[in-house]
């Protein structure tokens, strides 16, 4: 393998690629991987992404058992063939990210919310279950007719 091939791999960079940039050239290959934020509150799970430009009809988010799946795209914007870039830094393209979350989560009451380029997700944790006291009947009771089958 050729050491540069094995450098690009290695670092993720290559500079020759970024100087064919600046004369021109214009290969972007910086994949869109947004940033989360996942905490836990007495109450939620809270989860944050950072998604600047990302629309709300490119997300899709589902919930399969234990198991959070955000994905979506971050489009390219259209560029005229006389366009000339200096610098090529902005990523675009398709992520794709999965949580397993614990037990005790109440998906029925799951929020979305898009703002500011920032998704915003709250998922509820299930009531904790609380003891129900049950009463004994005697039989006595029941041969006087107090305690119903």
């Amino acid at each position: 393998m050729d050491p540069f091939e094995r450098m690009k791999e290695l670092m993720g960079f290559d500079p020759f690629e970024q100087v064919g940039r600046m004369v021109g050239g214009i290969e972007p290959s910086l994949s869109f991987i947004p940033a989360f934020e996942v905490k836990e509150t007495k109450d939620a799970y809270v989860f944050k992404a950072d998604v600047p430009g990302v629309k709300e009809g490119d997300l899709d988010i589902t919930l399969t058992g234990d198991r959070l799946t955000i994905s979506g795209k971050r489009e390219t914007e259209k560029q005229e063939d006389t366009d000339r870039f200096y610098a090529y830094e902005r990523s675009y393209g398709s992520f794709s990210r999965s949580f397993t979350l614990p037990e005790g989560v109440d998906a029925n009451n799951i929020n979305a919310e898009l703002k500011d380029g920032v998704l915003h997700l709250r998922l509820p944790k299930q009531p904790e279950m609380q003891p129900k006291r049950i009463q004994v009947g005697t039989t006595d009771a029941n041969k006087q007719g107090k305690v119903k089958a």
